[in-house]
């Protein structure tokens, strides 16, 4: 059997520039990514090229403004643009997810002068960021991280570890939130931190189920000096500049699970159409089309969802709630895609030589980074009914 890739989504995009940025692309995406990803997946290669070439395409910068070297793009259509990129390869749509969340920090609450002295080559300049927020005993509760960031002068000392940090050890820069205060969210602190800062080492990758391709480490803070013009922010406010960057964020892992979900579709109907079972085409059986219409109308809905929650951001309105909905909703909507595909798939899609195994292990993923589902549910909930009591 061929795998005929990805199809082509049909797509509601605002402008004819940004139709035209789609078609790069997916052009970009058949020639440099697709053709490797299985392989270097396999062998764990982290495709540091492809970031560049990303770079020196603007793709690393689609969302912020121009002046700063950004492509001043609406959400709407940088999202777009990830879901191809995760179709093509997770490791590729996620790591520019989590590049732009990096970017998040400085771009929203940097000074201007901040912004003018790092922004541009963080953008364009092929440079990769990181974003470190959990850690060994902080990871759902994030409000109780431990790392520490300590003043003397202008100069700010960091201790601690940070955990299942993506691009951990690889990463250029860092956006790292610290206590500089007392217990709890009011006494945070970000900061961004130089890759090659004295003191910063990472630990070996964990060895993961999916995304071999992508490294996540934890990383060591050790006297690690920072420079008090290197603070994102007031003091204090990083708890909340944390969670502005994931309610961003979150709408990142959510294009990307719609990516892989397409992904894994397009494989399986592709199979379904070719594979003959007692003389027809498998495709032709009623309870396997039944499971084809069922896969593309979640995957329909979850682009949906992911765009209004787009769409309001866009326009400065409030979408803290539906980009968890959209989170939530997508990548369950992955797992439960890709499931499907290998079932459709039967022996074939339970191996390696097919690619549909691998998005089933790279969906199971997207349920846990940037908030678990849980959690997510957590946030909705807290939008409809108010805080919990207790």
């Amino acid at each position: 059997m061929t795998d005929h890739g990805p199809q082509p989504v049909e797509r509601q995009l605002p402008t004819e520039e940004s139709r035209d940025l789609i078609s790069l692309v997916r052009d970009l995406t058949q020639r440099e990514i697709a053709p490797t990803a299985a392989e270097e997946e396999d062998a764990g290669h982290f495709p540091r090229g492809v970031f560049g070439l990303l770079s020196a395409s603007g793709l690393l910068a689609l969302p912020y403004a121009e002046e700063f070297g950004g492509g001043d793009q609406p959400y709407e259509v940088y999202l777009q643009v990830l879901e191809e990129l995760a179709a093509a390869r997770l490791t590729v749509g996620l790591g520019v997810s989590v590049h732009t969340l990096a970017c998040h920090a400085l771009a929203g609450y940097g000074t201007k002068e901040q912004r003018q002295t790092y922004l541009p080559a963080m953008l364009g300049g092929g440079l990769l960021g990181a974003y470190c927020l959990s850690e060994p005993a902080a990871g759902s509760d994030a409000a109780a991280l431990r790392t520490r960031a300590t003043r003397v002068g202008d100069t700010w000392t960091i201790e601690g570890t940070k955990a299942w940090t993506t691009h951990g050890g690889i990463a250029d820069f860092y956006t790292v939130l610290a206590r500089t205060g007392g217990e709890g969210p009011h006494g945070i602190t970000a900061f961004l931190v130089p890759g090659d800062a004295p003191g910063l080492t990472a630990a070996p990758p964990e060895r993961k189920m999916g995304m071999k391709g992508s490294p996540t480490a934890q990383l060591h803070f050790d006297g690690v000096e920072v420079a008090d013009a290197r603070r994102l922010g007031d003091e204090g406010q990083g708890f909340a500049i944390a969670l502005s960057a994931l309610d961003s964020g979150r709408l990142g892992i959510a294009a990307c699970a719609v990516g892989v979900a397409q992904a894994a579709l397009d494989q399986a109907l592709s199979f379904t159409q070719e594979r003959r079972q007692f003389g027809h085409p498998v495709a032709d059986f009623q309870g396997l089309r039944f499971m084809l219409a069922d896969m593309a109308t979640q995957i329909e809905a979850g682009r949906a969802l992911y765009l209004a929650a787009a769409r309001l951001r866009d326009t400065g309105r409030p979408f803290a709630k539906q980009a968890a909905m959209a989170k939530l909703f997508c990548s369950d909507t992955a797992m439960r895609v890709t499931t499907d595909a290998v079932q459709l798939m039967g022996g074939y899609g339970y191996t390696a030589d097919f690619p549909a195994e691998r998005y089933m292990r790279e969906a199971k993923a997207l349920q846990i980074v940037e908030g678990t589902n849980q959690i997510q549910r957590m946030v909705v909930a807290r939008h409809l009914a108010g805080p919990e009591s207790h």
